[in-house]
């Protein structure tokens, strides 16, 4: 049997549409049995109550969490000895610029990797096209309301984002591969490009003109970030994600090809189904 962490959210609640369309059981473990609006009865647990989420556990030979990695150490705690994890953790664990979910994602990876438990922790980029997701509706915002695209350094930096539909992919496989030590694992999109790039793709699936690249200095971005939290119709920034955009995100998917057998759909394709759906 396979337990959902989180069958409530994003990544859950799309898991769980796929391992039902696979015929693979699985119950699903939720904070709050309101928000459940799949076919099924959930069991409810919150990950701060050790007892409860034991009892959640119980019996699951394979645990799905799309919990926030932070969690991980509750999760080992509670999870039935001889259970498999597929846990989600985030590429932020390689920026340059700790903050709390990035330190977050490291302190559950390094749990993980302690307790050898077998089980993989999978680091996603930067996600989109998922049902609420608002990554690139955020931006296609700023793309619709701006005469031109300020963008740190000339948005130069590269990502790498994955599609909703390969993350899928990618925790139905790693549920399905015969773990015998804690892994990690980077899931990404096929190919890295300029973010710039990324924000004329975004324009152009949109249905939005491409506006001009301004290049900005990352310093002056990150002072009149705060600025968005008060001028009426633009999405808020915060400082940090300004000093992100500077790194590049890029990474091999090698690993994911070969040990999940997952070939990542291309942009272009992702971005057709986000603003067609």
């Amino acid at each position: 049997m396979i337990a959902v962490i989180g069958a409530s959210g994003r990544s859950g609640t799309a898991l769980c549409r796929a391992l039902a369309a696979e015929g693979m059981p699985f119950i699903p473990v939720v904070r709050d049995a309101a928000r459940w609006t799949l076919p099924g009865t959930p069991r409810v647990a919150d990950l701060r109550d050790p007892i409860g989420l034991k009892r959640a556990l119980q019996g699951a030979e394979r645990i799905a969490s799309g919990a926030h990695a932070r969690w991980t150490p509750a999760i080992l705690a509670a999870a039935p000895p001889e259970a498999r994890l597929v846990l989600m953790g985030s590429t932020r664990r390689f920026s340059r610029w700790p903050d709390d979910h990035g330190n977050g994602v490291r302190a559950g990876e390094a749990a993980l990797l302690a307790a050898n438990r077998p089980g993989v922790m999978l680091h996603p980029t930067m996600i989109y096209g998922a049902e609420g997701e608002d990554n690139v509706q955020r931006l296609a915002a700023l793309i619709r309301r701006l005469p031109v695209a300020p963008l740190p350094g000339g948005g130069r930096a590269l990502v790498q984002p994955i599609h909703q539909s390969d993350v899928t992919r990618a925790l139905v496989a790693a549920l399905r591969h015969p773990w015998r030590r804690a892994e990690t694992l980077v899931i990404a999109g096929p190919e890295a490009l300029p973010y710039r790039d990324f924000l004329l793709a975004v324009a152009a699936a949109a249905g939005l003109r491409a506006p001009p690249i301004l290049p900005v200095p990352g310093a002056l971005l990150r002072a009149l970030a705060p600025l968005t939290r008060i001028l009426p119709g633009l999405p808020r920034i915060g400082a940090d994600e300004v000093r992100r955009l500077l790194e590049d995100k890029a990474f091999d998917i090698g690993p994911m090809r070969r040990t999940l057998g997952i070939t990542p759909i291309s942009l272009a394709e992702g971005l057709s189904y986000t603003f067609s759906a």
